[in-house]
């Protein structure tokens, strides 16, 4: 027993040995690497032909070191910190407006104020050419540079010169810029069908409490079912992931919990209250943009059989990041650990292989391990949250992506249409019921088509590259013939491409209008009446006994 023991004893001294000079290496590597980068620059800054900027060579420096690491730890400067700040709580103080650039007159343009900001309360109108702020010119300059001088202070005021296109006229606005909170809840409510809908977009400070205010205020009104609509939410924090749950399970259970290289930052997340309801059947909508926060919550919801998950497989984004203050005001956010949801899983969906320059490698399906929910369900990690209803939205044609993208002069054709029919409309049907008649889209069909508008279709690349591979392989002047009737039928024809999607169109214009009116609000209330996905939702909450059999343990 006793040679036991000291044999054990050796092994332990050992492997402290051999930690201690693995620290001692990993420390010497550090320090020379250190000093060798001081030394570069030194000489650099001392010997280089051309006086350099030690803000660009050493930022850029910083930014390839983290580019190296992961997509989510970046560098912020002083002057770039009111960027994180925004991104963690959705504020920053400005007029409370989308710009965009119009490739047409070579001017940005407003594109959408939001509902009770400055823009709003100013009358600014989709289409307004921003000419002035005080006096600087913003005639030609690009989106960042108009979007630098809009926002400042908040309780600042400026001079804003517009041109009104349905006009001519030149209008000046004086505006006082406030703080703009991003609305994270834009539209909640109960439908006719007695279920209600909560569209939230991402997880910023004190969400959850208007999650909580919009579920009371509905189940108030006789809600029998809830969609809880995370489609394209890029997350946010975790208590408030952690707290959106806790509305729907027991307290006491584990959310989330965060793992990573310092002990003292794990963290776990816990209901904290007694739930508001534990039974009500809860469908939740996730796409491929539906990350971090939003992955937290449909994971633990799923993880817990407490909703069905319907949609598309999620973003799969597994890390948690915190901000760092660093010297001279700047800051870091910084990826310090992986998130583990309810069945112990981490669904990050890819792997940053640190040793070759930020190489990244999607984790194959084949690789992803079984997990078990609370009622013995199989789920996997990595590769994100697999719904537990597989449903795709209604593919989008090409045609509509270059109508609707700011890329070339034809494309803005769709824009000042939609420009003119604001102007020429003051007030349109509720948001809820809105669509433009067949005449209204005649319009619109013969201003795309008088315009030139010109796309690319996928299937005239497509055959091209078809084409020269048979030439090459010495096939093609056998089947020339064959090919020609079909490149005739391929011929670039838009008129009839935009008879061939218009209800799609319809309904994109449509959007567009009601946003003007309705601002954020009607814009979703209006796409309900379409909407593939929220009409699979409802037929499933209504469907008790599939709903159930979802959630029932695989036999």
């Amino acid at each position: 027993m006793k040679k036991f023991f000291l044999s054990f004893l050796l092994i332990l001294l050992s492997c402290s040995t051999l930690f201690a000079q693995e620290q001692d290496d990993h420390n010497f590597t550090v320090a020379k690497n250190m000093e060798i980068f001081n030394a570069i620059y030194r000489n650099l800054d001392m010997m280089y032909v051309d006086t350099l900027d030690a803000n660009q060579v050493i930022g850029n420096g910083i930014n390839k070191m983290l580019q190296s690491l992961d997509p989510y730890t970046v560098y912020y400067p002083e002057d770039k910190t009111k960027e994180l700040k925004q991104m963690m709580t959705g504020k920053y103080a400005g007029i409370g407006a989308l710009i965009r650039y119009n490739m047409q007159i070579k001017n940005s343009v407003i594109d959408e104020p939001y509902e009770g900001t400055p823009a709003a309360k100013a009358g600014l109108k989709k289409g307004d050419v921003i000419l002035s702020i005080d006096d600087s010119t913003m005639v030609g300059k690009d989106n960042a540079y108009v979007s630098n001088h809009l926002r400042g202070e908040a309780g600042t005021t400026f001079l804003l010169k517009i041109r009104r296109p349905s006009s001519g006229k030149i209008l000046q606005k004086k505006i006082t810029r406030e703080s703009i909170q991003l609305p994270s809840l834009p539209y909640y409510g109960v439908q006719e069908n007695q279920i209600g809908y909560i569209n939230l977009n991402s997880f910023t400070e004190n969400c959850s409490k208007e999650v909580r205010k919009a579920f009371i205020e509905m189940k108030g009104q006789g809600m029998k079912g809830l969609v809880f609509d995370l489609r394209n939410n890029g997350g946010g924090s975790e208590l408030e992931a952690a707290n959106i749950v806790n509305m729907f399970v027991p307290k006491g259970i584990t959310v989330v919990s965060n793992r990573g290289k310092m002990k003292r930052g794990n963290r776990d997340y816990k209901t904290m209250v007694e739930p508001l309801d534990t039974v009500m059947p809860i469908v939740v909508l996730v796409n491929g943009e539906t990350a971090s926060a939003s992955e937290i919550t449909s994971g633990a919801l799923q993880d817990l059989d407490r909703a069905v998950i319907l949609g598309t497989r999620t973003y799969g984004k597994g890390l948690v990041q915190l901000p760092i203050d660093l010297p001279y005001n700047s800051q870091m956010k910084l990826t310090t650990s992986r998130y583990y949801i309810p069945s112990g899983r981490c669904i990050q969906a890819i792997n940053y292989k640190h040793g070759n320059g930020g190489y990244v490698e999607h984790i194959p399906d084949s690789l992803t391990k079984v997990f078990h929910t609370l009622h013995g369900r199989e789920v996997r990690d990595g590769g994100g949250i697999m719904p537990d209803v597989e449903c795709k939205p209604d593919s989008l044609p090409n045609i509509i992506y270059y109508l609707s993208a700011s890329g070339q002069d034809s494309t803005e054709v769709m824009f000042n249409w939609v420009s003119d029919y604001i102007a020429n409309h003051e007030t349109i049907a509720p948001a809820a019921s809105f669509m433009i008649t067949d005449a209204d889209y005649e319009d619109f069909k013969q201003k795309v088509v008088d315009s030139g508008f010109k796309y690319d279709p996928e299937s005239e690349k497509v055959m091209s590259t078809l084409k020269k591979v048979m030439q090459f392989e010495g096939y093609y002047e056998e089947a020339k013939a064959e090919f020609e009737r079909l490149e005739k039928k391929l011929t670039h024809n838009v008129g009839h491409d935009l008879d061939l999607h218009k209800e799609l169109i319809k309904q994109l214009l449509s959007s567009e209008i009601v946003a003007a009116y309705y601002y954020q609000k009607g814009v979703i209330q209006n796409s309900l009446l379409s909407d593939k996905q929220v009409k699979e939702a409802y037929r499933l909450l209504f469907d008790n006994e599939e709903y159930s059999r979802i959630l029932a343990p695989k036999q």
